[in-house]
Formats: structure tokens, C-alpha cells, sequence
């Protein structure tokens, strides 16, 4: 991956592993009701999914690589494109938080990660952007999944960690936060598209 690619790469992370999602909320749901504590054995199993999810797609993006080769550039319009329909979907829930039930535990954690939609597809678009264009390496693969885990398992513990001091600031000021992530996304979309034409 090009260096000049990195800015972008770790303002994805920063937008997409940090905003309320399926996980964050989670996290912070867990943190409420269970106490920081119990809820870092939940967080191991975030962590442990996440990196789970994150190596396979890291196998599944290098295949891909092999098998449409030459046509891999024109996967950043995809990656561009999931960018921009996230940043509609953090438009259209105006600021709402909504969080799901579960056990605070090692295997609830594990589940939300691995059936993480918003992360899975971050990984793919993250690894046919920034990596396949430039090399096809499993190596390389990996070394951005260790990347992104900044934005999954590092994004979740931020949640868990600040706990009730989030839920209000994000009840009080929850649509100039989707606002500010939403710009930020269609930011990178378009960074993706004009910094990796060729």
C-alpha cells in the first residue's frame, strides 16, 4: 500500500470503527448494564471475532486478487460506493442510537463481531482499495488486517470504556456527530476514487 494511501486509510478507521454501530453499541449497551469489568470478557470475544473475520476476508480479498487480476482497480468504485451508502445510512438514522440485547459474554461478543455487516464489508472494501491494487501478497493482506483492527476491536473498547459518558453526549448531540461522519465517508469515497487513478 502506498504511503500516500495511508491518511485515508486511517480516516476510514477512525470514521467507520468509532461511529455507533452494531458492535460500538454493543459494547456500550454491555458496559451499562453489566459494569466495564464483565464487559471486558465480552470485548475479548469482540476481539477475538474480529480478528477471525479479518483473516478470512484477508484470504478471500487475495483470492479474488488472483482470480480477476488486471480488473482489481476497478474495485475502489465499490469500495467508494459502500463508503457513500454508509454515509447515507448514518443520514437517515439522525442521530437515533439503538443498541441489540444479548449475554455479556466471551461467545456473545464473538457472535456480534463475526455477523458485524458494517465490518466485514469495511474489510473488503479496506483490502481491494488499498491493498490488491498494488500487490496481491497474503502478507500485505494481513498487515492492513492488523491495521484495522483499530477500527473494530479498538473502536468497541473505546465504547465499552466510556460507557454512560457517550450515551449522553450522543442523546444530546447524536445528528451533528452522523453529520460530521457522513461527510467524512463521502470524503474518503472521493480520496479513494481520485488519489488511486492511474
Amino acid at each position: 500500500m502506498p504511503y500516500s494511501l495511508l491518511p485515508t486509510l486511517l480516516l476510514q478507521i477512525l470514521v467507520i470503527g468509532y461511529t455507533p454501530g452494531p458492535a460500538n453499541i454493543y459494547s456500550l449497551a454491555m458496559s451499562l448494564r453489566h459494569g466495564r469489568r464483565e464487559s471486558l470478557c465480552m470485548w475479548l470475544g469482540l476481539l477475538a471475532g474480529f480478528s477471525i473475520a479479518a483473516c478470512i476476508m484477508a484470504i478471500l480479498t487475495h483470492l479474488l486478487g488472483i482470480a480477476i487480476g488486471e480488473y482489481v482497480s476497478y474495485l475502489k468504485y465499490a469500495g467508494a460506493a459502500y463508503l457513500v451508502y454508509l454515509a447515507y445510512k448514518i443520514c437517515k438514522r439522525n442521530g437515533q442510537m439503538s443498541g441489540r440485547d444479548s449475554e455479556c459474554s466471551f461467545w456473545g461478543g464473538m457472535i456480534v463481531q463475526l455477523t458485524n455487516a458494517k465490518m466485514l464489508l469495511f474489510e473488503l472494501t479496506a483490502f481491494s482499495t488499498f491493498v490488491l491494487p498494488h500487490s496481491n501478497r497474503l502478507a500485505d493482506l494481513l498487515v492492513v488486517a492488523a491495521w484495522l483492527t483499530l477500527a473494530g476491536p479498538g473502536g468497541n473498547l473505546a465504547w465499552l470504556l466510556a460507557g454512560s459518558y457517550l450515551r449522553g453526549f450522543f442523546a444530546q448531540y447524536g445528528r451533528l456527530v452522523d453529520a460530521l461522519s457522513a461527510i467524512a465517508l463521502i470524503l474518503c469515497a472521493l480520496w479513494i476514487v481520485i488519489s488511486t487513478t492511474t
